[in-house]
């Protein structure tokens, strides 16, 4: 069987509380009435405006219909006024109360038939079947003229009445007709009405759900800098795991207040890529005015900048591809003859000591200069990357046991990570590139310094950031202050035999992968690189 949708029950439960309500209000009324025609009768001073004809008939009559007004009174608990016929009943019973009262006063002149026209109205609207309302009014205009009929018979009335009670006949079907059409067209007035008003309820959800699941994070502020509304996107870029409820703008971001107060006060905003409390991920907002009066009220639209960091590398290496592919016609052509010129030049027995050290030179610098065209065509050549969730602990056991078997030399490298269900997302093969550079860059500074090639990986979380942290800690001296700044430049190197590229080249791995790669010290003044995944890297 097919179940009735929503709305249809919606519409019914409503037509029922009405129904209901209407129904109440006319049972009041009816009690009110019977109450008043029971006191007339029982009042010395309005007593001989009623049952002047038959006085006992009208007692009885206005007894009996007061005491069925009590039992209909606690027959409301029922529900019964559902039910077509039972509200028939009530009326027809009604109808035949407030004529035989009539007819016990002298009919038409009483004007007691006149009270019919609230009961045929009543019916009109109660009962939704226009047969049986119209009925109503016919039994009604019928009891009317056969009273005023029967009072002319026994000449207790004379044949004049005939035409007012014509009169009050057709005002009652008048009545039932026109309460009809209203009622009729109420009903469908109501019913659109409350079409729209679902209609507008549901596109307000669909828009909230829309805005709610937007990849651009949306902010309400009001005139008072307080955010007032954010939808899930701006709560994952501004305020991870954190209370949203109404704060000042400057408690998610202190850039993003200033940029707001300047669009404010000067009407222009230049779009600027900014962090948000120390996390690596930039972000970059604009603004627009809610509305065109002078409300206050404004709507900041925040948006990750990560996927135009990720384009702009794109046409770089694209851009870096182009030159390398010169360089390498250019370059290696010439270099690999001066190499090969090298090496005959070191085969002669003619060649004096002095000048084999400088075949030597040569033959190093040319190595060296190989080895820089071959890392930048390495970058250039750099495919997407291609992440897998991998279980860290286990992972960085095997990795530092498969790399210490190809050194073919004596090293130490120690893994400390306590979370073994700790779950991320990289491309292996570019996490093992970064972490063996960093840790041939540990190794060989740790052997300058203290003599011994020693090195440290150490896995924490952030909170605050919601981000894994991979430590490569080394025992070399460290990097000096002022070249901190350009460590991660292409070509730059603190090491003679370095082609200062092996940095760069974690740098960008770390960019493609959604990560950061940055030089700090530890507390105890060691050297350490710290690889931070981004918090959307967490599985």
């Amino acid at each position: 069987m097919t179940q009735p949708s929503l709305a249809t029950q919606s519409r019914a439960y409503r037509r029922s509380k009405q129904r209901r309500t209407l129904f109440r209000i006319y049972v009041a009324y009816r009690s009110l009435l019977s109450l008043v025609l029971l006191l007339m009768w029982i009042s010395p001073n309005t007593r001989q405006l009623v049952g002047g004809l038959n006085p006992s008939q009208y007692s009885f009559v206005a007894t009996v219909y007061f005491a069925s007004t009590i039992v209909l009174i606690a027959s409301l608990s029922a529900s019964w006024y559902h039910h077509q016929r039972y509200l028939f009943t009530v009326f027809l019973v009604d109808i035949a109360a407030i004529i035989i009262l009539a007819d016990a006063s002298g009919g038409m002149v009483s004007g007691l038939p006149i009270l019919l026209v609230i009961t045929v109205a009543a019916s009109a609207v109660m009962i939704s079947n226009s047969t049986i309302a119209t009925l109503v009014a016919a039994l009604s205009v019928l009891a009317v003229l056969l009273l005023t009929l029967r009072l002319i018979v026994i000449q207790q009335a004379s044949i004049n009445e005939l035409f007012p009670a014509g009169l009050l006949g057709l005002l009652l079907f008048v009545v039932s007709l026109l309460v009809q059409a209203i009622a009729r067209r109420l009903s469908r007035v109501e019913d659109l009405a409350q079409r729209r008003a679902s209609d507008l309820y549901n596109l307000q959800r669909l828009n909230e759900q829309v805005v709610q699941h937007m990849q651009t994070g949306i902010l309400l502020v009001n005139s008072e800098r307080l955010v007032r509304v954010m939808n899930k996107a701006a709560i994952d870029l501004l305020a991870p795991g954190r209370s949203v409820t109404s704060r000042h703008l400057h408690e998610y971001s202190d850039q993003l207040a200033e940029q707001f107060e300047h669009w404010k006060s000067t009407g222009q905003h230049r779009a600027q890529p900014f962090s948000v409390h120390g996390s690596p991920t930039l972000v970059i907002a604009n603004f627009r005015d809610l509305r065109s009066e002078n409300s206050g009220e404004a709507i900041i639209f925040i948006e990750d900048y990560t996927p135009i960091t990720q384009h702009a590398q794109a046409l770089k290496l694209s851009s870096l591809g182009r030159l390398t592919a010169s360089i390498a016609h250019e370059i290696r052509n010439p270099l690999g003859a001066i190499s090969h010129a090298a090496q005959l030049l070191q085969e002669s027995e003619a060649l004096a000591t002095a000048d084999q050290r400088l075949a030597d030179i040569i033959q190093e610098h040319s190595s060296r200069v190989n080895r820089i065209v071959e890392n930048v065509m390495q970058i250039s050549r750099r495919e997407p990357p291609k992440p897998e969730y991998l279980l860290l602990g286990e992972w960085l056991l095997r990795f530092v046991e498969d790399y210490l078997d190809t050194l073919h030399r004596d090293a130490e490298v120690s893994v400390d990570c306590d979370y073994r269900d700790l779950v991320i997302e990289f491309d292996p093969e570019n996490l093992r590139r970064i972490l063996s550079n960093l840790l041939d860059n540990g190794l060989r500074h740790s052997a300058l310094h203290k003599g011994q090639e020693r090195a440290h990986i150490e896995v924490s979380l952030n909170e605050d950031t919601e981000q894994c942290l991979i430590d490569v800690i080394d025992e070399g001296p460290g990097v000096a202050p002022e070249d901190e700044e350009k460590l991660f430049e292409p070509f730059f190197t603190t090491v003679e035999s370095g082609s200062g590229m092996g940095l760069y080249l974690c740098k960008e791995l770390c960019e493609i992968n959604n990560a950061t790669l940055n030089y700090l010290r530890t507390k105890e003044g060691q050297s350490c690189f710290r690889l931070a995944l981004n918090k959307r890297a967490l599985n």
